[in-house]
């Protein structure tokens, strides 16, 4: 029962530890309970006698009086004596004894003391002395009156032995433990007899089956079993783990390092940590071990471990990850391949997403159509040099942007031939890869370039070019990377592709609205204008402007928006500014050109809805402002269609938004009148039209783009050029996501010198005058030449006004730049109409001398009356006509005419 081996000792000796230990715990608390109990007695004898012979009659007077030592010494004495206290002191207020034990120490200063109980209250503390552990207690002792502090009362006490108490209460002690060994021994016997009971029938020879059992399961596991004890020798090993780790037939008790293992397996086993599925080289076998501790909570008594061939494992995980890593592969090439619709951009992105985890060199060529935009017909030896990614370089490969010429026989040519991909594992061993350009191929060699892969990029059965994957450090390629390639290059095409013909898409459109779009400013006296156009990212759009010149010396202004990008937008843009020219020739005001416009755009889109089926798109959404200004009166006229406002920058700087009034965007009028503004501007002043592009943006509002453009105009003494790279200095943004188009024009005001105005009576006989007045002012600006006709010409215009027209009759004549212009105006509507008169009508002819004399003519109408102009171009001013012509015009006239 006592025997340490057996179950029933062990359970005996741990218990016994536990009765030990109980009774060296109850013994501690036995020693500690005693002297706490003597500590507080000790304590409240103390605090008693202090506070006693503080208030004991006789006490106050004794430390008043002049000498307090020889009333209170003998009273301190006695108290000690009768109470069993070690001592009782008497101190004054300044800290020095009255009384002591000792009658040396009388007068000597305490501190302490006196500092303790200066708060006027009684304290007590414990203090380790000559006579061991001792308590203290201090009293203050006042005055009469109680509020005044005469001396202090200290009694001290020194804690009792505890040995006594002890002595007394270890014999119930002894006894607890000695009971309490009695019933371990007793339920130990229990224990013994309970086994014993348990283990009955069983007979050495069932044991030994039982043994040979396990032994027998334990050998016939396909996977190794070793028990190592905790000093590091082999105990067990089956025979599994013998065949796997070639261990010798006399392995067993000697050390685990001893037994030829590698050093890796030697270390694990001898560390006895715990490992789970942690793979050693063993030989040429991948073996993954497992190593547990017998002993659950580490006691370092041994260790088991289990021994698995992975060999065959490991190769099949490595296909697995290598699968999986090409899958990963082909995931991230369809994220990075084709971000942009840019067909250089792809191809880049093509050759970079493959090196280096495929290949460390790839290289992209396409064809030149391709690069263009179009699609290229039938298969190609030649291919352009697009693309080159490597893990280092540089390589002697063609650069980029080389056109490329494959030979015949070349692997890649005959991938090209064949649309088929091509796999050339050991370049040195290829026959035809290098034998027409052998230079070239040793070059390639030299560089350590020894595994090829070709294939064809094909979209549609339509080849675009070729893809070649190049190996450095990586084993040659075989079969499965062959297909895999094939399939990352077929994705890639599929996005070439796209970029081919968006990039097909993005030119057609750039050259339509390169077209539609104004290629310069024309020459015109009115205003100097600087302008931008932007396009955004995305691609073409339909912002557009435009300058056009006007009779009179002015100038039309134009900004609109189409919505949207792309070719639609583009024809979209051209259509709206071939109609605002075509509408602006008619000489209309803004409101009326807008009020056109928006009539244009409904029955376009009411013809664009041809019901179901029709994908025909419409240009409602479109925005236009028009503005024209004179520069004789210096007065702006403007009309806007769901367009911005547009600033004005006067010559001193400040900065104002014209307050024209807003209409619907165009095609959403709803026959609802428009409404222009009319402004007079100071000579030097800037008018600033722009699209909403400028002003708003996906990060910024419109309000917040309207405050900085504001704040960028503010300023004099700026060229209209100037103001525009302020502009887009402070608004562009980094990436513009919507066109852009400027247009800043500064104004000017004609020379009144320049200008000259007749009132024109309704009698035809002014008519002689008025053509004398006109010549003096023609000789002033040294246009002599130009009399004849001039006056041929006003003749004509003022005599039709006179028969034809209505109060009130001008004439004003302009000196504009390389023109001369003439402008009747009176209060009739009626327009006169080029015709061709009949030989035996005795009129009509008039208007088609006009017309020969001049450069052009026309009819501008007014909110009353209407205005018929002439333009004569001072360059080339030519002589007096001939004769016959003389002669031809003067037939024209009888003599009461002139």
């Amino acid at each position: 029962m006592l025997s340490p081996r057996s179950v029933a000792g062990q359970v005996f000796l741990w218990q016994l530890a536990l009765v030990v230990l109980f009774a060296a715990a109850a013994g501690v608390a036995l020693v500690l309970q005693a002297r706490y109990s003597g500590t507080q007695e000790a304590r409240q004898l103390s605090l008693g006698v202090a506070q006693t012979f503080a208030r004991a009659p006789g006490t106050v007077e004794a430390m008043k009086s002049a000498d307090p030592t020889a009333v209170l010494q003998p009273r301190a004495e006695e108290t000690r004596t009768l109470t069993g206290v070690d001592f009782v002191v008497t101190i004054d207020p300044r800290g020095y004894r009255w009384t002591h034990p000792d009658p040396e120490r009388i007068g000597e200063h305490v501190f302490g003391l006196r500092e303790g109980a200066a708060a006027g209250r009684p304290i007590t503390q414990d203090f380790e002395g000559s006579l061991g552990l001792a308590v203290e207690s201090v009293v203050p002792v006042f005055d009469t009156d109680g509020e005044k502090i005469i001396g202090f009362v200290s009694v001290g006490v020194t804690v009792k032995s505890v040995n006594a108490v002890v002595r007394h209460q270890m014999p119930i002690l002894l006894g607890s433990v000695g009971g309490a060994l009695a019933l371990v021994m007793g339920g130990t016997a229990l224990v013994s007899r309970r086994l014993r009971r348990q283990t009955h029938g069983l007979d050495p020879a069932e044991m030994t089956r039982m043994y040979e059992h396990h032994d027998a399961v334990l050998h016939s596991v396909r996977e190794g079993v070793l028990i190592i004890g905790g000093d590091g020798r082999l105990l067990l090993a089956n025979d599994e783990a013998r065949r796997l780790l070639a261990l010798p037939a006399d392995a067993d008790r000697r050390p685990v390092t001893d037994l030829g293992l590698e050093a890796g397996i030697a270390d694990l086993l001898r560390s006895g940590r715990t490992v789970t599925d942690e793979v050693h080289l063993a030989g040429d076998r991948l073996l993954a071990l497992n190593v547990r501790p017998v002993d659950g909570h580490g006691g370092g008594r041994g260790s088991v471990a289990t021994l698995r061939d992975t060999t065959e494992l490991q190769a099949l995980a490595g296909r697995a990850a290598v699968t999986g890593e090409r899958l990963r592969l082909l995931y991230e090439a369809g994220v990075r391949i084709g971000t942009t619709l840019d067909v250089t951009r792809t191809a880049e992105e093509l050759a970079a997403v493959a090196v280096p985890r495929f290949a460390e060199v790839v290289t992209v060529d396409l064809r030149d159509p391709v690069l263009e935009g179009d699609e290229p017909v039938g298969p190609s030896p030649e291919m352009r040099r697009t693309a080159v990614h490597g893990v280092r370089g540089p390589w002697p490969l063609s650069p980029v942007g080389e056109l490329i010429r494959f030979l015949p026989g070349n692997p890649v040519a005959v991938s090209v031939q064949d649309g088929r991909p091509v796999l050339v594992a050991d370049l040195t061993a290829s026959q035809g890869w290098g034998a027409k350009a052998p230079e070239r191929a040793r070059r390639i060699l030299d560089s350590g370039l020894h595994s090829l892969i070709a294939v064809p990029l094909q979209a549609r059965g339509v080849l675009l070019g070729m893809v070649n994957f190049w190996r450095v450090e990586q084993e040659a390629y075989g079969e499965e990377d062959l297909a895999f390639a094939e399939e990352l290059v077929a994705r890639a095409a599929v996005a070439i592709d796209n970029a081919r013909r968006y990039t097909r898409e993005h030119a057609l459109a750039v050259t339509l609205q390169r077209s539609l779009l104004p290629r310069s400013v024309p020459d015109q006296s009115a205003v100097e204008v600087a302008h931008r156009y932007l396009p955004a990212r995305a691609g073409v759009g339909g912002d557009w402007f435009d300058v056009i010149p006007l009779p009179g010396a002015r100038v039309a202004l134009v900004v609109g928006d189409v919505v949207g990008h792309g070719l639609h937008a583009a024809a979209t843009m051209g259509r709206l500014r071939t109609a605002v020219r075509t509408f602006s020739s008619l000489d209309l005001s803004p409101d009326e050109l807008i009020r056109h416009l928006d009539e244009l755009v409904t029955r376009v889109d009411g013809e664009g809805d041809g019901g179901e089926g029709d994908d025909s798109e419409g240009i409602t959404g479109a925005t236009c402002l028009y503005a024209v200004y004179d520069p004789v009166a210096g007065v702006c006229s403007l009309a806007r269609s769901g367009h911005p406002e547009p600033a004005l920058v006067r010559p001193d700087g400040t900065v104002e938004h014209m307050p024209v009034p807003v209409s619907p965007p165009l095609g959403l009028g709803g026959g609802m009148p428009f409404e222009s503004a009319e402004f007079t501007l100071p000579e030097g002043s800037q008018l600033v039209l722009y699209t909403d592009g400028l002003v708003e943006d996906r990060n910024r509002d419109f309000d917040a783009g309207i405050d900085k453009l504001r704040d960028a105009l503010a300023g004099p003494g700026r060229t209209p050029d100037e103001t525009c790279q302020a502009i887009l200095d402070a608004l562009l943004p980094a990436r513009p996501s919507d066109d852009i188009a400027l247009v800043v024009a500064r104004t000017r005001l004609l020379d009144p010198s320049l200008v000259a105005e007749w009132e024109v009576p309704e009698d035809p006989a002014a008519v002689a005058g008025i053509r004398s007045g006109v010549a003096r002012r023609l000789t002033e600006w040294g246009l002599e030449d130009l009399s004849f006709s001039t006056e041929l010409v006003i003749s004509e215009l003022v005599t039709n006004s006179i028969r034809y027209g209505t109060e009130p009759r001008r004439l004003r004549v302009l000196r504009d730049g390389s023109s001369l212009i003439c402008e009747v105006a009176d209060g009739s509507s009626t327009s006169p109409h080029l015709r061709r008169a009949a030989d035996t009508d005795e009129g009509g002819r008039g208007l088609f001398l006009v017309a020969q004399f001049t450069q052009r003519w026309g009819t501008r109408y007014l909110a009353r009356g209407k205005v018929i102009w002439t333009e004569q171009s001072l360059l080339g001013m030519s002589a007096e006509p001939d004769a016959d012509m003389t002669e031809a015009l003067l037939d024209q006239w009888s003599d009461a005419d002139w």
